[in-house]
């Protein structure tokens, strides 16, 4: 497993979830590599619903770190927090960027959907209610591998083997999340361009040569567009949970995708905070301790019950 730093876990698992199971640390790809690792947070005791007592919907994170860096481990007590809330939760790894380019990574964000569709009526949830989710770079993987769900081109683009079946994808969270790559050519962008090379096969981060000999950004904005999830949004697409603050770095890009799925009439539903809020810095939502955090989870299993169908309310629009 990678190392996670010690400071990190002290923070974000102080004071443990009690009354939920945590399955830790299973292959969900079972070839060894320890990127390949989910963990699975259930109720110790299961929560009675309107559904008669059915399997509980599952909700599937993926951790953030600029996709190079970061670890399920990190966020075991948001995961926790989830599942008392009434749903099987599956804390996944991938491989980072370091090792693998964006369709390596989706193809492993694909394998776990493909786990979770096998093996989570075992824990207690329905595969046919799934809510993906996940922090800055975890919620654009997730973003992106829900659009592969409506966009053959998309999935054909990035060569994904295994495309996540539409009608299990109930809903979407996004916390603080990389929806919006245009803002990334920005001369205030917090990434650099070179998260865009990184995040491509090796086979297409030299630019192409123009008539004059020089290389042209065009390509590189058009290479971005395939790793953009605002840009392959579909009347079909599921509907959204955003959260973020005028203190998160993609603010900005949160905001264009809260508009642009209102411009799709996919229901969105956004939790905004004022730079005023001091707490509500980037990915403040897997610190527990915090108010903001907690309003956050709040809303968050409200939204997951109300898209799987076990609320017969809409989630607040704002």
């Amino acid at each position: 497993m990678r190392l996670v730093a010690a400071h990190e876990l002290r923070v974000f698992n102080l004071d443990p979830v009690v009354g939920v199971d945590h399955s830790p640390d299973i292959d969900y790809a079972g070839d060894g590599d320890p990127s390949h690792r989910l963990d699975v947070l259930a109720p110790s005791v299961r929560p009675e619903h309107d559904r008669g007592g059915a399997d509980l919907p599952v909700y599937v994170y993926f951790h953030g770190g600029g996709w190079t860096s970061g670890d399920k481990a990190a966020l075991t007590k948001y995961c926790a927090s989830q599942s008392i809330g009434g749903m099987v939760v599956v804390n996944a790894n991938y491989r980072p960027a370091t090792r693998a380019h964006m369709g390596e990574i989706l193809e492993d964000a694909a394998a776990v959907l493909a786990w979770v569709t096998a093996n989570i009526a075992s824990y207690g949830g329905d595969p046919d209610r799934i809510v993906l989710g996940g922090d800055s770079a975890g919620g654009h993987i997730a973003a992106l591998l829900t659009a592969t769900s409506l966009s053959p081109e998309l999935a054909r683009h990035h060569g994904l083997r295994r495309v996540p079946e539409r009608h299990r994808l109930k809903g979407l969270v996004q916390h603080c999340s990389v929806v919006d790559f245009s803002v990334v050519f920005d001369r205030d962008s917090v990434l650099s361009l070179s998260f865009v090379r990184m995040l491509l096969p090796r086979s297409r981060r030299t630019p192409p040569r123009t008539v004059g000999g020089g290389a042209s950004l065009g390509w590189l904005r058009r290479e971005a567009r395939y790793l953009s999830p605002i840009e392959w949004l579909h009347p079909a697409f599921p509907p959204v949970l955003v959260t973020t603050s005028e203190r998160d770095y993609f603010y900005r890009a949160n905001l264009n995708f809260i508009e642009r799925l209102r411009s799709h009439r996919i229901p969105v539903d956004a939790i905004v905070y004022e730079r005023s809020v001091r707490n509500a810095v980037h990915t403040w939502q897997q610190d527990a301790r915090h108010a903001e955090s907690q309003a956050v989870y709040r809303r968050l299993h409200r939204f997951v019950h109300a898209v799987t169908g076990q609320l017969r309310v809409q989630a607040p629009a704002s």
